[in-house]
């Protein structure tokens, strides 16, 4: 569709929103405003935030028995920040970032440069090794994970071409948006972070796809991706320990020791964590496995398996519910979206909110390799925090900015 759609008829003229009306008229103006916004997708969002605070005061209160609130307080602070985060993306118009896109990937991609030059390793790392891996960029004392926003700023940049190809894609037009995504892409593979990359590559077809690319074009671009993926592994591109991951998820053994490692420890125990709490779990609180500190990175990577023994398979899928609902609410803004801007924009948020579940949740009972993706709105961390409030914000900006609610 074109962004004509938005224009307004001749002579017209726009609403002066609290000016002129007096104070009925500015209620009446924040009535307006409330009543275009998603208020399903803004509650289950704010639902699973209030979950992912408990789940890491329970996963983190032993950590430290002198302060057992560090954590959390922490986790509260980043989360105020991301609520302000979404307020300013919620009312700022889509279209508005639309004409920034191109600025904010560059922004992106120099930050990424900067994890390069001055990053630091993160603070938490698991018994797979990947600890040392430079993610982090401090600013003002506050440690920015960059790669949580380069999803986003893909996302933009590429809704933003779409939206200028009304018609179809050449060859260099498929390029050009495997460039805009590949570029990124490999900077955050070089930090290394294999499961960003992941979910950059997930992202990434599902924005071709939901364009009309044609399927020749995907069908290449997937055995391309399959290839490099298969001499990245044999000309030993990747890291060892993402190798040892790859191997560990291929063969399950709790016993399976690679060079005097246990390669499969944090699994093993996330799996018994998550059977030990059965039907209604231990109940909050509760459970050996939290409690005693078992699961390594429990209040980041592995947080589901908190919640698995302490709320049980009741809690689980209350969880899952909930997040069916915030995936269901932005499928229907994808339909409703009145320009392919916004449209693109959606279908790429709900690529990146779907894989981030999955591969987490997968990860912690071996259906998925183990790789650093947080649980959205449950793991402790800001930046991922901060990238998943943004991406709800913007499926609720483009949803309000639909003439057809009006």
């Amino acid at each position: 569709m074109s962004i004509k759609l938005f224009e307004r008829p001749a002579g017209a003229r726009p609403p002066r929103l609290g000016r002129g009306g007096g104070p009925l008229a500015r209620v009446r103006s924040v009535a307006e405003v409330l009543a275009a916004l998603d208020l399903y997708l803004i509650l289950a969002t704010f639902v699973l935030a209030g979950i992912g605070l408990v789940m890491v005061y329970s996963a983190t209160r032993s950590l430290f028995p002198a302060e057992p609130s560090y954590y959390i307080k922490r986790q509260l602070v980043y989360a105020i920040i991301g609520f302000i985060a979404m307020v300013v993306f919620i009312v700022v118009d889509y279209r508005i970032l639309q004409q920034y896109s191109n600025i904010l990937y560059g922004l992106v991609i120099l930050s990424l440069l900067a994890v390069r030059a001055i990053g630091h390793a993160s603070g938490y790392g698991n018994a797979a090794g990947s600890g040392g891996a430079v993610r982090e960029i401090a600013i003002g004392g506050i440690a920015i994970q960059p790669s949580e926003f380069a999803v986003l700023a893909v996302i933009l940049a590429i809704a933003n071409f779409v939206d200028g190809h009304q018609g179809g894609y050449s060859r260099i037009d498929v390029v050009k948006m495997l460039l805009i995504a590949g570029v990124p892409m490999m900077l955050v593979l070089a930090q290394p972070d294999l499961g960003t990359t992941m979910i950059l590559g997930v992202v990434l077809s599902t924005l071709l796809a939901i364009a009309g690319v044609p399927v020749r074009y995907l069908v290449a671009t997937l055995g391309a991706a399959i290839a490099v993926f298969f001499i990245a592994t044999h000309v030993h591109l990747l890291h060892s320990y993402q190798l040892t991951r790859i191997t560990g998820f291929l063969n399950q053994d709790c016993n399976l020791l690679i060079n005097g490692v246990d390669v499969n420890y944090n699994l093993c125990l996330s799996k018994t964590a998550i059977g030990a709490g059965g039907l209604r779990g231990a109940g909050l609180f509760h459970g050996a496995f939290t409690n005693s500190q078992y699961v390594p990175v429990q209040y980041a990577d592995f947080i589901f398996s908190a919640i698995g023994e302490q709320l049980g398979y009741v809690g689980s899928l209350i969880m899952l519910f909930l997040y069916g609902v915030v995936a269901f609410r932005i499928f229907r803004a994808i339909r409703r979206s009145a320009d392919r801007f916004g449209q693109v924009i959606c279908a790429g948020v709900l690529a990146f909110l779907v894989f981030s579940v999955f591969e987490n949740i997968g990860m912690t009972v071996g259906l998925m390799p183990i790789t650093g993706i947080p649980l959205p709105f449950i793991s402790y961390g800001g930046s991922a925090l901060f990238a998943f409030f943004i991406a709800i914000a913007l499926v609720i900006n483009v949803e309000r900015n639909d003439p057809g609610r009006r």
